[in-house]
């Protein structure tokens, strides 16, 4: 599958310092996202990121925001509706990394573990849908749904049976 959402940023693009970025798809970029996220459909995407290089540190601090409207199908009524999705994010990348190094090296819980950059590239549309992915809900519902059930039989009046009885039948 061809990659129809991108915005590939090189180190050398980056320079160092802060810069800000705005990320829209289109009509089309909205289909492959869905596609790739397996929801119904994507009615809008957008994301603010900021990044901020640290040459010295050789790390990258990557922050930002996405805002989506999903329409998913309700796993109680089965019927579609629109969700919209605000997840806030904060990750950063070690520049000289490599996922060999980071396969050795030790991480305590709680230990923030960087990213690393594939090819020296860093992809902001890759990050902005990995982020909205992280947050979709794995059994949506609309908004005050409530599952409940109704047994079909009510233990207080239904007699308990002895299960060898069962068996004393199939002996006759």
């Amino acid at each position: 599958m061809q990659n129809l959402f991108s915005y590939p940023l090189t180190l050398d693009d980056l320079g160092s310092g802060t810069k800000s970025y705005h990320i829209k798809a289109t009509p089309i970029q909205l289909k492959f996202i869905a596609e790739v996220l397996k929801v119904e459909k994507i009615e809008t995407f957008e994301a603010q990121i900021t990044l901020n290089f640290n040459h010295k540190a050789h790390r990258i601090d990557v922050k930002g925001i996405v805002n989506a409207d999903v329409e998913q199908t309700s796993v109680i009524s089965l019927e579609k509706f629109i969700k919209h999705y605000s997840p806030e994010f904060e990750i950063f990348f070690d520049t000289e990394l490599t996922a060999a190094q980071l396969r050795e090296m030790d991480f305590e819980f709680e230990d923030e573990v960087p990213d690393i950059l594939e090819n020296g590239q860093l992809d902001l549309a890759s990050i902005a849908m990995e982020q909205l992915a992280l947050t979709l809900d794995d059994f949506p519902r609309k908004d005050g749904e409530v599952f409940s059930f109704a047994s079909e039989f009510d233990e207080d009046d239904t007699p308990k049976e002895n299960p060898f009885a069962v068996l004393a039948k199939l002996k006759k």
